[in-house]
């Protein structure tokens, strides 16, 4: 069998897998209750990806993913950017199902993001929309307070479920903003890879750290170029043997 340019470019570029690095996904279910996160990078921002992928209907405020913790090596203190809700998701009222998604997007007045966390070990690190006796008016992300008061608190903007019919739910999601389901974070002064730098993972509902919460059991997700790399690895090495069988 020839061997082509297009392999040996194929060859050369499994030869290098072990150095390549990019985003890690982390995603996982506890009960009724799933959740993703994609950390990925765009120039020395680190991009936070964070989705209630939940498809049954929320009802009370445990299934509103309020935060995410993770574990980064050396504890970085990186810089708040931004906090946005990603076309093809929306804010909603809780209760009566009304869009009040803001013209630009932007709902960091209402997420906050610190370092050096010590409660939810070994995560050092976490973002979250409600204070869990972390998070204060000081740890915000830019933006305009779009619900009382000017800090996390309560479940308000929260991350509700993919499957949330808004008009259901008791009186604890009702008359205040849920978005549904996905918000990306910009911080600033990261320096490295996500999948060698972030080490795990805690996905938090509600409004208190007694409340439900879980760490993904699944092997993270690494980027598809590495899966690429070791896919076309193990074809390389399987041609190889084949033309070592023929020799003898």
């Amino acid at each position: 069998m020839k061997v082509t340019i297009l392999s040996f470019t194929l060859a050369f570029g499994v030869l290098a897998a072990p150095a390549i690095a990019g985003p890690i996904t982390y995603s996982g279910s506890s009960g009724g209750r799933s959740a993703s996160v994609t950390f990925s990078t765009s120039g020395g921002n680190l991009i936070v990806d964070l989705s209630n992928t939940s498809l049954s209907d929320a009802l009370v405020p445990t299934d509103i993913l309020t935060g995410v913790f993770f574990e980064m090596v050396g504890n970085p203190l990186l810089g708040t950017v931004s906090a946005k809700v990603p076309l093809g998701h929306a804010v909603y009222d809780g209760g009566t199902g009304t869009d009040i998604t803001p013209g630009d997007r932007v709902v960091g007045g209402e997420w906050a993001y610190k370092n050096s966390i010590v409660a939810v070990p070994p995560n050092n690190e976490g973002i979250s929309s409600s204070g869990l006796t972390i998070f204060g008016s000081g740890d915000l992300f830019p933006g305009p307070d779009l619900e009382p008061p000017a800090a996390p608190d309560g479940i308000q903007y929260g991350i509700t479920t993919a499957g949330d019919n808004l008009l259901t739910g008791n009186t604890g999601i009702s008359n205040t903003g849920l978005i549904k389901s996905a918000v990306q974070f910009t911080l600033s002064g990261f320096v490295g890879e996500p999948d060698a730098i972030i080490a795990s993972v805690y996905f938090q509902y509600g409004t208190a750290l007694d409340e439900p919460g879980f760490t993904p059991g699944d092997t993270p997700e690494p980027s598809s170029l590495v899966l690429l790399a070791m896919g076309l690895g193990g074809l390389i090495a399987c041609r190889k043997r084949a033309r070592r069988g023929r020799i003898n």
